[in-house]
């Protein structure tokens, strides 16, 4: 069982939880041309090692937060 630490709630079992995806710079609405928001919606790295990740906890205190995990051993680093 994978345990998720919340900011608000404690750790909790990874089913309560939503990935929403790997963390990455959003281009500027004003500038970017249509390959820049196509890599930004659907293209990701899937890197091996630590990633930076967005959560949502669906069952618990409905909040977003960012996590650093490691996706080779599934390890939490840190959480914000």
């Amino acid at each position: 069982m994978i345990q998720l630490p919340c900011p608000w709630c404690g750790p909790r079992n990874v089913t309560e939880f939503r990935y929403a995806g790997e963390r990455t710079p959003r281009p500027d609405p004003g500038t970017a041309t249509p390959r820049q928001w196509r890599a930004y919606l659907y293209l990701r790295r899937n890197p091996c090692g630590v990633v930076e990740e967005n959560w949502y906890h669906t069952a618990g205190c409905r909040r977003f937060f960012t996590l650093h995990r490691d996706t080779a051993s599934n390890a939490v680093k840190e959480t914000r």
